[in-house]
């Protein structure tokens, strides 16, 4: 079983001797509650590098709901199974203590994109992920690190703050892994009833098979979506919707739409 590493202590030690072996680092960052999108981050990681560290850091920064937060799911015995299965060398479980001894005085803000789409609507969350994701970085110290394309908005910020300040680190996004009607697999999706599920395919249904993001919202509503934006941009299209009391993100490829 993949060993977990939890206290900054050790964790530098376990750094020290792995870079000192010379070996390329994988690193997949989580917030826990692995699904098969995260096995597809590590198998990834698995070919591509020597050594895979997964992190698992529910983190509190990120989320402007209070309410989103107490009900993320915390399965790290689940998780480590998965991880492990996948192919995951070790596995970096910090306590919110110690990635945050400043109480979070001191964060990192992106001034532009990241004020749209789900910044609009979720206002400091892109604050929180890179600021994490900052700090993640310059603990694990790795190579390459993976992130899936559902978060699309997510994956683009990340390789601008990794360009902007020049970190010697490749990322590589993978693209969404779906569920076999489409649903893009996420930690939320657990929290659906059995009939919030079936109508959470519709979701991806009609991102992929509506002319216009207008007319896909306009869908959406009628089949009993709470839509909080469809948008086009650059080459995807993009949305977020709530059904079941639950928030859905998604995108898809705008040439593989019709």
């Amino acid at each position: 079983m993949t060993p977990i590493v939890e206290t900054l202590e050790a964790w530098t030690s376990y750094r020290r001797d792995l870079r000192g072996s010379g070996r390329t680092i994988g690193f997949v960052p989580t917030m826990g509650a692995l699904h098969e999108g995260h096995g597809e981050l590590i198998r990834q990681a698995r070919i591509e590098t020597d050594f895979v560290v997964v992190s698992v850091f529910l983190n509190p920064t990120q989320f402007n709901n209070p309410n989103d937060f107490s009900k993320y799911p915390k399965t790290l015995d689940h998780d480590r199974s998965l991880a492990s299965d996948a192919g995951a060398d070790v596995i970096f479980a910090p306590r919110n203590e110690m990635l945050y001894p400043d109480d979070y005085r001191y964060k990192l803000t992106e001034t532009d994109f990241s004020k749209n789409l789900e910044g609009e609507h979720r206002p400091g969350h892109f604050d929180g992920v890179l600021s994490v994701v900052m700090k993640l970085f310059n603990l694990v110290q790795p190579d390459r690190a993976y992130f899936g394309e559902k978060d699309f908005q997510q994956l683009k910020l990340i390789e601008g703050m990794v360009d902007a300040f020049f970190m010697d680190i490749k990322i590589v996004g993978v693209p969404t892994v779906r569920e076999p009607d489409g649903l893009a697999m996420s930690s939320r999706n657990a929290l659906l009833s059995s009939d919030g599920r079936k109508k959470a395919s519709v979701f991806y249904q009609t991102l992929v098979q509506t002319p216009t993001p207008a007319e896909v919202s306009a869908k959406l509503k009628l089949e009993g979506f709470a839509v909080e934006y469809v948008e086009d941009f650059e080459d995807r299209r993009l949305g977020a919707v709530v059904i079941d009391n639950v928030r859905l993100i998604d995108n898809v490829s705008i040439k593989n739409t019709i």
